[in-house]
């Protein structure tokens, strides 16, 4: 079994026991990947060679082409008890969000996230388990997929990882052991040996909360700083990244409410401001950031709109134009849409919706930011939303079955 990614006082710690649902099948070896699960998205629609999932016959579509179906790719558990047996595949119709299930990427534990390279031609999966790990890989132009290799990330409980804009590096956050590591990305795609890693040291753990758990690691838009979210500090961190070296050096912290659990941050477009979720106070924070220094800013943390309660916000993503924030609550199974104004400085809550499911995990928007995907990790569902023009969320036909679905990744 997995290792626990939180400690006994937090939400998500012990087994998630994720209800049964049906696995997608698996593929052994290197075998077909895009252009595979493209045709088999297209034969579904055609007729009853493949059965479709059930909300294709209650949302009747035009056949999905290749120019109107996109890649989804899924994160699972693969050593929990319903889980997955690699990185899932899917195909969903850009008009409509019908899924279309297609085979497994095998030989990948525990991919529970996953990020794509700026080239679109390698995926990353962590691995979260005791030793941690990342892994790769290649999706190449002739629709086949080959696992390219797997590195120690040097801590444990790998939960979140990123390739920098450069496309040279890869960057991996250590739940467990509360580390961030370095890694240099080959020309083919393959992780290199380890070239940095830095575990938090201090501040002192917030209240209850164990120790050190870095829970996410990105590169502010700007490009030129790293920052590291971590729960267990209460702490949001900045470094800057030697693109020779491949070393990290700390250059700023931010400083959240203790007992807040810091946990996910999106940055509007815009790159002066991002949205932080913090896990245990149930708050979402504006955080302003200076591109010059990489310093991050915390406001006041803002109603998440569901109460007084354990809300337990995951995750927040922002429309492309920079619009609106929607925010994940694992709580009470809903979706937060807020309204973002004064060129990012804030964000105005409008209203909470259900996700259609439990326990969402993670979001995701579609490229062009009209449909939003939840992976919900205890009913082991995807559920797809249209997003209006105003920012409306609205259920797009059943939910997906996805064995404890963590990560949903629809590729441009």
């Amino acid at each position: 079994m997995k290792p626990s990614r939180h400690p006994a006082t937090h939400p998500s710690s012990g087994p998630e026991h994720p209800a049964p649902a049906p696995g997608l099948p698996a593929l052994p070896g290197r075998r077909g990947f895009l252009g595979g699960l493209l045709a088999t998205a297209a034969a579904a629609a055609a007729g009853p060679a493949l059965a479709a999932p059930a909300h294709a016959s209650a949302r009747p579509a035009a056949a999905p082409s290749p120019r109107a179906t996109r890649p989804l790719l899924l994160g699972t558990y693969t050593s929990e008890a319903g889980g997955g047996t690699g990185i899932g595949t899917a195909a969903y119709d850009t008009a409509t969000g019908a899924i279309t299930p297609g085979p497994v990427i095998t030989g990948v534990d525990n991919p529970s996230y996953l990020a794509l390279h700026p080239s679109g031609s390698t995926v990353y999966a962590v691995a979260e388990q005791d030793p941690g790990a990342v892994t790769a890989v290649r999706l190449a132009p002739d629709g086949t997929y080959e696992v390219l290799g797997s590195r120690p990330t040097g801590g444990s409980g790998t939960t979140h990882l990123s390739v920098h804009p450069s496309g040279r590096w890869l960057l991996s956050a250590d739940y467990g052991s509360g580390s961030i590591a370095v890694h240099p990305i080959a020309e083919d795609g393959a992780p290199g040996e380890r070239t940095d890693l830095v575990t938090h040291s201090s501040p002192p753990p917030g209240p209850g909360q164990g120790g050190p758990h870095a829970h996410q690691i990105v590169t502010a838009p700007d490009g030129g700083h790293v920052l590291a979210v971590d729960l267990g500090t209460d702490t949001v961190y900045t470094y800057a990244l030697d693109e020779s070296a491949g070393t990290l050096t700390e250059v700023a912290r931010a400083a959240l409410a203790p007992g807040s659990g810091p946990r996910h941050l999106a940055f509007h477009p815009g790159g002066r401001f991002a949205y932080l979720a913090c896990e245990l106070d149930n708050t979402l924070v504006v955080c302003a950031y200076d591109p010059a220094t990489g310093a991050l800013t915390p406001g006041p943390g803002q109603s998440t709109g569901t109460g007084s309660g354990a809300g337990y916000p995951a995750q927040p993503v922002v429309t492309g134009d920079g619009a609106y924030v929607y925010l994940a609550n694992r709580g009470p199974n809903s979706l937060t849409r807020y309204a973002v104004e004064g060129d990012g400085a804030a964000v105005r809550l409008l209203d909470t919706v259900p996700v259609g499911g439990d326990w969402p995990r993670q979001l995701a928007l579609s490229p062009d930011s009209t449909l939003l995907f939840a992976a919900n990790q205890r009913s082991s569902t995807v559920t797809v939303f249209g997003v209006g023009p105003d920012g409306s969320l609205t259920a797009v036909g059943d939910p997906f079955p996805a064995p404890v679905a963590v990560c949903v990744l629809p590729l441009p």
